[in-house]
């Protein structure tokens, strides 16, 4: 129903384990997992065990090494430069070959010359300040057993087929502009079907939460077939906050990838929608069909022929949540699109840069600490399992050798905390990067654009998530969890 209007390619998702009290971990796995993904028609990518996944992307010490293997295909079958592993492929090669190329986003890989060829475009921070793009061409070669590998990478400017088409990916449409002959709706706005919800108990509440009952929204338009109408304003928690109160105003796209979300779903945006509704309701009488009882199953709502279905959320908690929608025989049907949700490019970006720094050779490790680690009636062993002798202990005991560059990821607001792990590790910390969000850099550049010209914070959502794929992306990985601790994660007896 509505037209893509851009592609930006990242990554992507693990599946959650649990809910109630686990939806921080819930949520974390899951945008994980999203990032791995990047921006394409995976298909059956999405269903690849998380092992084989992880496998795919572990990082070697050169790009010649990087390969992937293929089933089933032939030697001299044409390289699919739209597959999703071919792209994680280029982009690692392009990280390792060109270290003195500061990249911090890619477009999506096109067909080159010929069928072992492809070409993709790259933007990079030029030395003296400023934003450039290259554009290169990379030769990949197939083995007897299927694996892919990069052998050569071309000059500067030497993948020309993906400039032209990395300019139309990258191109903002305003609303209501005609692309090609399109307008924003593709068919007639009166033709559509739309479902919008209005109210909820997720607003202001921790991010976690907010994602379990978006992910509820979203599967049952899906369900439904209808697009939806989404609200982009959103109530950051104070959870979340430098400033201990919620935060009103917040952008969606601050946090997540809606333009990759309207190449997936059938998505629009409240402020870009209800314009037209208003003038073509008006014109053409179209109905809304109201639903105040979330016991009111999709399933129920499948044969509504009116064009707009509101869910309206009201009274107390906790019948005044979106993902009550989703609950009892709903849940069975319902499939919440987790691979759909994709972290932000701009806090992509962020990570990317600083994975860069380390150049993709590191071991991650998370502490978790905090408010738990003061909690001894929950969590009895937590404060000391993740002391920083403890944490050296484990690094050593997973074979971690003295002098590598170890990563960690916290939420201890003291950082010289970790000071002992310097004597044997290169210890690098999210507050070492801060170049990467400060007054003069591209996200800050980016949020402005976003925020109305005034300055955003690096809130602890954010931070969270770029950690998240930091750690993931090493080549050990250590969670505070089952690897550092004994403790449960939700407390004693709760494991």
């Amino acid at each position: 129903m509505l037209r893509s209007r851009r592609h930006w390619f990242r990554s992507g998702s693990l599946r959650p384990e649990n809910l109630g009290h686990c939806l921080g971990f819930f949520v974390t796995a899951v945008l994980i997992y999203t990032i791995i993904a990047a921006t394409y028609d995976a298909g059956d990518a999405f269903l690849q065990p998380v092992s084989e996944i992880t496998a795919l992307l572990s990082p070697e010490s050169n790009s010649t090494d990087r390969k992937v293997a293929k089933a089933g295909c032939g030697v001299d079958e044409p390289i699919n430069c739209g597959d999703l592993e071919v792209f994680q492929l280029l982009m690692s090669a392009a990280f390792d070959e060109l270290k003195d190329v500061d990249f911090y986003r890619f477009g999506k890989p096109v067909d080159g010359d010929n069928g072992s060829d492809c070409h993709m475009m790259g933007w990079f921070k030029r030395k003296e300040g400023g934003i450039d793009k290259d554009y290169r061409s990379f030769r990949v070669s197939r083995s007897e057993n299927c694996a892919l590998s990069v052998v050569g990478i071309g000059d500067y400017h030497s993948g020309g087929n993906a400039e032209g088409k990395a300019e139309v990916v990258e191109k903002a449409v305003d609303v209501g502009e005609i692309v090609n002959g399109d307008e924003l709706f593709e068919e007639p706005f009166s033709r559509g079907k739309y479902l919008i919800y209005a109210g909820g108990g997720e607003r202001c509440k921790d991010m976690g939460l907010y994602l379990w009952g978006f992910t509820c929204m979203l599967g049952e338009a899906e369900f439904l077939n209808r697009t939806l109408v989404l609200d982009t304003s959103i109530c950051l928690s104070k959870v979340h906050t430098s400033s201990g109160v919620d935060e009103e105003g917040r952008d969606f796209r601050s946090y997540f990838d809606f333009e990759q979300l309207k190449v997936t779903s059938s998505v629009v945006d409240q402020a870009e929608f209800w314009p037209e509704w208003r003038k073509w309701s008006e014109r053409d009488g179209l109905k809304l069909h109201l639903v105040e009882d979330f016991r009111v199953t999709p399933m129920k709502l499948a044969e509504v022929n009116d064009s707009l279905i509101m869910r309206k959320f009201g009274g107390v908690e906790p019948d005044n949540f979106w993902f009550r929608v989703c609950e009892g025989e709903a849940d069975a049907v319902i499939q919440r699109p987790w691979n759909k949700l994709e972290i932000s490019r701009h806090l992509w970006n962020v990570a990317a840069a600083i994975i860069s720094r380390m150049s993709w050779d590191y071991d991650g490790v998370r502490v978790e600490r905090g408010e738990k680690a003061k909690n001894k009636e929950l969590w009895p062993n937590l404060d000391n399992d993740t002391s920083p002798q403890s944490v050296m202990a484990t690094l050593r005991g997973r074979g971690v050798e003295d002098g590598r560059r170890v990563y960690i990821a916290t939420n201890e607001a003291d950082t010289s905390f970790f000071d002992p792990l310097k004597e044997r590790y290169s210890i690098q910390l999210l507050e070492d990067h801060r170049d990467l969000w400060d007054g003069d850099s591209s996200w800050d550049y980016e949020m402005r654009k976003l925020n109305n010209g005034s300055a955003l914070e690096f809130d602890g959502y954010m931070r969270e998530r770029v950690d998240d794929y930091v750690v993931w992306r090493g080549k050990k990985r250590i969670e505070t969890f089952n690897d550092l601790t004994r403790d449960c994660r939700n407390g004693v007896n709760k494991c």
